[in-house]
């Protein structure tokens, strides 16, 4: 499957910034989807994640309910809605398809990757 991650862009702390990841196929529903971000010279960290029916979410502790996920398969598509943003937020964020079935895969365990969007959180 592909995956096109967009929305990212510049915003001042205590912004909101909405990230879409489009996916090419109908068989996105099978998949857990993933949010994970990366900054330069650091190992792309785990943001969020959302099983296949969207039923449940999972989100790293550093989130601190700032960030939620969201999908809708009939679009193909999944959301994360970051608000309260902060400049520590800087990174380059990537959308990732899974087929473990697990919400807490790995960055091992995903298989398919969009290209990255930038998001830059200015003070």
């Amino acid at each position: 499957v592909q995956l096109q991650a967009f929305g990212g862009g510049l915003v001042q702390a205590g912004g909101s910034l909405r990230l879409s990841c489009a996916a090419s196929q109908r068989t996105f529903s099978r998949y857990v989807m993933g949010w994970f971000r990366q900054t330069p010279g650091k190992a792309r960290e785990f943001v969020a994640a959302i099983t296949a029916t969207g039923s449940n979410t999972y989100r790293a502790d550093f989130v601190e309910g700032r960030f939620t996920v969201s999908r809708d398969n009939a679009k193909n598509t999944v959301w994360l809605h970051m608000n309260s943003l902060k400049p520590e937020d800087t990174a380059v964020y990537y959308c990732a398809a899974s087929t473990t079935g697990t919400l807490y895969a790995t960055v091992y365990d995903y298989d398919y990757w969009g290209q990255g969007t930038q998001v830059t959180v200015s003070s």
